[in-house]
């Protein structure tokens, strides 16, 4: 099979510049348990202060490094291309954190898989960050399994840091690397507001956004429950006969970034609300295979429908 058809495993570091990106690469690739000869390509799009040390890697000349310095460089012909000039087998990616994953995600060549994602921040400028450039810092936790704090101060408030990375994902991992050298890992439990173990689960109004992702993220665990909630209709010609959508805009950072955000629905045509229209629902979910999902997802049975005033406010928020 030709290199560039394989199926390529990818590793993928994300944070902006002098967050440790580069440090804990190099002492990735410098552990043997990782690093046991397989072809990598290391692909660089941010350069640092930091320079890696190829003389300490256990396996000599298997990893070839590659570096991408503009965004327009970032196409699916020069990925290709690297991983072809060095017989590659896996791809570790130290992400440009100025840049949208949707850059790399549309231009990432046929049998790339994204493997593992590491997102690491410098505590003692993450505030400023996450002020000035929300977009950018809910781009890269939207996606990551691991969530580094480095740099971080006894002084400094772990719940105010944990509070940031739940509003935009409940799965990812929290670390935090002291500036002592002592590590802790987050163990704050986040109850959800709803009593997901019910067999009929309210959902207030407040509440839809972080409903909303968690029976995206677990869809199987509401598997069965009958769920009652307030949302607005909305259907177009693709969805099949008796089906419609109900949800709500949700607003994860900014203005610019808010989506409607539903579930398939289904119920008597003549019972099906006029578009746009805001009803409370009472339906049992049922997780299946529906092609407005293009795949398995929640299916709101209806048990009842009635129109309703709009929540106070139209656009959820996980905050």
């Amino acid at each position: 099979m030709p290199y560039n058809e394989q199926e390529i495993p990818v590793y993928l570091f994300l944070g902006f510049l002098e967050s440790g990106k580069t440090k804990f690469i190099q002492e990735t690739l410098e552990d043997k348990r990782f690093n046991n000869g397989e072809r990598t390509l290391l692909l660089v799009c941010e350069e640092g202060i930091e320079e890696y040390d190829f003389s300490k890697y256990p396996k000599k000349n298997n990893v070839q490094i590659r570096t991408i310095e503009e965004k327009e460089e970032l196409t699916e012909a020069n990925l290709s291309r690297f991983v072809s000039e060095t017989r590659a087998e896996r791809v570790v990616l130290e992400y440009n954190g100025m840049w949208l994953l949707n850059d790399l995600f549309e231009n990432m060549p046929d049998g790339w898989l994204i493997n593992q994602v590491m997102t690491f921040i410098d505590a003692s400028t993450f505030m400023n960050y996450n002020a000035n450039m929300r977009s950018l810092v809910v781009d890269k936790f939207n996606m990551t399994e691991l969530v580094v704090f480095n740099r971080f101060e006894k002084s400094m408030d772990v719940n105010e840091f944990h509070k940031i990375v739940r509003g935009v994902s409940r799965r990812a991992d929290i670390c935090y690397e002291y500036t002592d050298g002592q590590v802790a890992y987050d163990d704050i439990e986040d109850p959800l507001p709803f009593d997901v173990e019910a067999d009929h689960i309210i959902i207030e109004d407040t509440d839809y956004a972080l409903w909303y992702r968690d029976i995206m993220e677990e869809p199987e665990k509401y598997d069965g429950k009958t769920i009652t909630l307030k949302g607005m209709a909305a259907r177009n010609n693709r969805f099949p006969k008796n089906n419609f959508a109900v949800g709500r805009h949700i607003m994860t950072c900014c203005v610019e970034d808010i989506q409607f955000c539903w579930a398939v629905a289904e119920c008597d045509e003549s019972k099906i609300p006029p578009q746009k229209s805001w009803v409370m629902i009472t339906a049992k979910i049922n997780v299946q295979k529906h092609k407005m999902y293009k795949g398995a997802g929640p299916v709101l049975n209806i048990i009842d429908i009635s129109p309703s005033a709009p929540p106070e406010k139209e656009v959820a928020t996980f905050y």
